[in-house]
Order: C-alpha cells, then sequence, then structure tokens
C-alpha cells in the first residue's frame, strides 16, 4: 500500500538487485525464451514513465547485452524452421523481428529523452557514441530479419539509419573505435553503417534464409574491403544520400550532388571473394578464420559467395532474355507433387490451386504479382506449376525472387525450367517413384528429371514407360535442390 502514497518507483527493475537478477536469468536462457522475456521488459521499460533518463538507458543497454548471444543464435537458427511447421516458423520469426523492433525503439526513445533532456545531458553524453552503434547494429538486425520473410523495407527505415548515422558524423564520433559488445571485436559506427548498405546491396529478395544468414556474416568478413567516401569516383558502384528516406542505389547515372552524399564501390570485395572460393575448392572447407556462425558444406557456402560477387560487380547482372510487359492470369500449385498429380491428371480440381497476375514474360521466365494465400507457401526455391491463361498445358519453374509488397500480396520471379514437363512413374532399384521429365530424352544425349528430394540415388537408373516407349536413365550431376526437390542430368541410355 505505501507504493500509492510514494514516488518512488516500484517496477522490478528500479531495484537494482532484482534487475540484476532479471539480467543474469535472461542470459542463461535458452535463445527464444531469452528473446521473448528481453522483449517483454523493453516494452515494460517503455511503458514506465518513472526511470530517469540515465537508469533507462543503463538498463536498456543491461538488456541488449543480456540477450546479444541468444538473438544472434536465433537468427542463426531460424532458417532450419522454415522447412517444418508453418505456425512454428511465423511465431519464431515475430519473436525475432519484435525484439530488435522494441531495441530499436529503446535506443530511440533514449536518443529523444536526451535531446529534450536539460540535467541529465552531461550523465548521459558520453555513452551517446555507444548509443548509436548498437542502434545500428539493432536497425541492422531488424532489416535481416525482415529479409527472411521478404518483407519489403519501408523509407522510414532508411531514414533513421542515415539520420543516426549524420549524428554521429556532426559529433565526431563516426570513425572512432570502438567494442559494441563485451567480448566483440572493434568497429566503428561508419563501419556498422556501411554493414547495412552493402547488405541492401546483395540482393537478399533472390536468397533463401539459409543463405541470407550466411551473406550477412560473409560480409561482415569482407566489409574491410569497402570504404564510405564523399567523392564521386570512376570506380564507384553504389550511392546513398544519407539525408533522405532511400536505399543505395547503383550509379547508373550522377546524382544531384549534395554534402550528405556517400559513395561505395565493391571491386576490391568482388576480387577478395574469388580468391575464396578458389580457396574454399582447393581445400574442401570455409577457411577457419571466416566466421559464419555453424559449419557448412562448400556446396552450400559457394553459391552465396557467387551470389555476392555478382551484386558488387562494377557492371550488374544483364538479364539473359528480353522481357515483355503484359497482364494476364496465371492458375499455380505449390510443391513437386501437386505438379505430378497435374501433370499424370490425377487432380484436375481447383483445391490447391492458386491465381497469380503475370505482369511481364521472357522466355526464362516470368514476373508475377501474387496474393498471399493462408498457407504463406512462397519461398525462394519453391517448385511451382503454372499453366497459362487460355490453356491446357502445364510448366515447371523454380520462384527466383520474392518481395512481400503488402500485408497479402507479393512481387515474384518465376524461372522456367521446362516448358513442356511429362509426369512419370519410374521403377528405381525396385522403387517407384513420382518423377518429372523436363527434357525430351534422346539416346546417348542427357535429360532433366525432377524427383522427390530423398529419391535420388547414385548409380540407381530410372525405368519408366512414356508414349509407347521404354526409357533408361542414369543418374548424373545434381542441377540443383530444393526443400521437396532435386533435378539432376540423366543420361538417356534406351529409348525405344
Amino acid at each position: 500500500m505505501l507504493g500509492f502514497f510514494s514516488n518512488k518507483a516500484v517496477h522490478p527493475l528500479a531495484d537494482a538487485r532484482e534487475a540484476r537478477r532479471i539480467v543474469a536469468e535472461i542470459a542463461s536462457r535458452e535463445p527464444q525464451s531469452a528473446v521473448e522475456d528481453a522483449s517483454a521488459w523493453l516494452e515494460s521499460l517503455a511503458a514506465e514513465e518513472s526511470f530517469k533518463l540515465a537508469q533507462r538507458l543503463e538498463l536498456t543497454i543491461k538488456l541488449d547485452e543480456a540477450a546479444v548471444a541468444q538473438a544472434r543464435r536465433l537468427g542463426r537458427d531460424y532458417p532450419a524452421s522454415t522447412g517444418g511447421s508453418r505456425a512454428q516458423e511465423s511465431r519464431q520469426w515475430q519473436v525475432g523481428i519484435d525484439y530488435w523492433r522494441l531495441l530499436v525503439a529503446a535506443y530511440l526513445d533514449c536518443i529523444a529523452r536526451y535531446h529534450a533532456a536539460e540535467k541529465e545531458e552531461d550523465a548521459v553524453r558520453p555513452q551517446l557514441p555507444l548509443v548509436y552503434g548498437r542502434l545500428i547494429n539493432a536497425l541492422a538486425a531488424k532489416l535481416k530479419w525482415k529479409q527472411f520473410r521478404y518483407v519489403a523495407i519501408e523509407p522510414e527505415f532508411w531514414q533513421t539509419l542515415g539520420g543516426i548515422y549524420l549524428v554521429a558524423v556532426e559529433a565526431k564520433a563516426a570513425q572512432k573505435p570502438m567494442q559494441l559488445y563485451p567480448g566483440g571485436g572493434e568497429s566503428t559506427i561508419e563501419a556498422e553503417y556501411l554493414k547495412v548498405l552493402v547488405f541492401h546491396a546483395a540482393s537478399m529478395d533472390k536468397l533463401q534464409p539459409l543463405q541470407i544468414e550466411i551473406a550477412e556474416r560473409f560480409i561482415a568478413y569482407f566489409l574491410p574491403y569497402f570504404s564510405l567516401i564523399r567523392e564521386l569516383r570512376k570506380e564507384n558502384v553504389y550511392w546513398v544520400d544519407v539525408s533522405k528516406p532511400l536505399p543505395p542505389t547503383r550509379l547508373a547515372r550522377v546524382p544531384e550532388i549534395t554534402p550528405t552524399l556517400r559513395f561505395f564501390d565493391g571491386t576490391r570485395a568482388v576480387e577478395a571473394v574469388g580468391k575464396t572460393i578458389e580457396q574454399i575448392r582447393s581445400e574442401g572447407r570455409v577457411p577457419p578464420g571466416i566466421n559464419l556462425g555453424a559449419q557448412y558444406d562448400i556446396g552450400t557456402a559457394i553459391p552465396v559467395l557467387k551470389h555476392l560477387a555478382l551484386c558488387w560487380a562494377p557492371k550488374p547482372p544483364m538479364r539473359s532474355n528480353v522481357r515483355h510487359r503484359i497482364h494476364s492470369a496465371l492458375k499455380v500449385v505449390n510443391g513437386l507433387v501437386a505438379v505430378h498429380e497435374r501433370l499424370s491428371g490425377r487432380n484436375s480440381g481447383t483445391e490447391g490451386v492458386e491465381e497469380w497476375v503475370v505482369d511481364d514474360v521472357s522466355l526464362g521466365g516470368f514476373g508475377a504479382h501474387v496474393t498471399i494465400s493462408r498457407n504463406d507457401w512462397i519461398r525462394i526455391g519453391a517448385v511451382v506449376g503454372m499453366q497459362p491463361e487460355g490453356g491446357d498445358n502445364w510448366l515447371i519453374g523454380v520462384v527466383r525472387r520474392y518481395v512481400r509488397t503488402g500485408p497479402n500480396q507479393g512481387s515474384v520471379g518465376i524461372e522456367t525450367l521446362s516448358k513442356s514437363p511429362r509426369a512419370v512413374f519410374a521403377d528405381a532399384g525396385g522403387l517407384w517413384t513420382e518423377a518429372l521429365l523436363l527434357d525430351i530424352p534422346e539416346v546417348g544425349e542427357y535429360a532433366r528429371m525432377a524427383l522427390p528430394a530423398n529419391a535420388l540415388e547414385e548409380k540407381v537408373a530410372l525405368v519408366f514407360a512414356i508414349d509407347d516407349k521404354n526409357a533408361r536413365l542414369h543418374p548424373r550431376e545434381t542441377v540443383e535442390t530444393g526443400s521437396d526437390f532435386v533435378v539432376a542430368n540423366f543420361f538417356v541410355q534406351s529409348f525405344s
């Protein structure tokens, strides 16, 4: 009852001993539970007005430090959940994005209170460079979690990010080395800002969640090969106006010159990536000096490095085929099993069929606007069956690009794998396998086939009948793998 008649804060974090216990407990928990707890305390702290600025900032910093390791592990572990339960994946994603959103809000609140304060400025001022660095680091994590679900990045994100960097520049703190977190290496506010710009320049909407996580780790490793400069030079590849709500953009033409304009290029980084790929191939492993957070085989790491090199190259990747603008409906089914059922005639109903709107087409694929279904199955690397409006034929494709443009809307890019696929029931050494023949078989040549992910076995031929002919195909190299399928080249031994 005494608390009702006292100005003393009764919030648990207001008691130093209780705050230490709470922080220690967060640090000792497993990742998701720790991040959920830290989020709850950040939210509680934001709602409590009794804290003075210095104490509020100190508690925000301590909660951040207590949860940072688990929050990073949650980001590392999240991609593994994308192949399981949708509900579990969504829950884990929400926990991750909420934490970084709340941490960003907490640091922004402290900065706003600092500028509004009068008496506490001197006590808080020495900590501001650390706050700026932590805030940019938190914005970077928030960006990664949004990319995990291909959520469009709002202009306000870039306005906030650039604004914090400019404040640090004006305070002459942007290039001063600091240790962002205990036990971590040295960094600078400018390096943390540049890291976000380079991450965005890496076209994460074309990568799967695991590849995004690996790419972020590689970016941290190759960051010393980048520099942020004010001068317009011929080697510049990207530019950004720090004061505007715009992301970094390729330097196709010279932008309006302003004091807040910055440039960076990845020429040296591309060279370093090339050497790293050669080293990985020669050693058969990722070099120990590159911390990817976990052990990944070279087949997982090298495609990410190649993607980064393409994005950072002085000349952007060119489209292999001309795109034509159209507006046409497209029926779509998801997954190898559903595609096989359509092509084999076992399912001709409307269940599981979605309708997308194609807005551009080329020899290599489609660009389409989609309404995201309740299943929310669209992922980079997903195999899809497609039936153009007015046709009765089905095409096979793979989602290569994906961006959520709204709560229930998205934009996808699909690469066409086959315009005349055939469903076959193949004998794989005594086991019957549902497969898709992507090319017309010719004896002595190679033909691609798509099979369930666990159905491809080395040296086990596929035997099947098609068009009154018997075919025998032997597996060779794997072309592509997905969550539920594998595409491989097969040598056509006989087809008669």
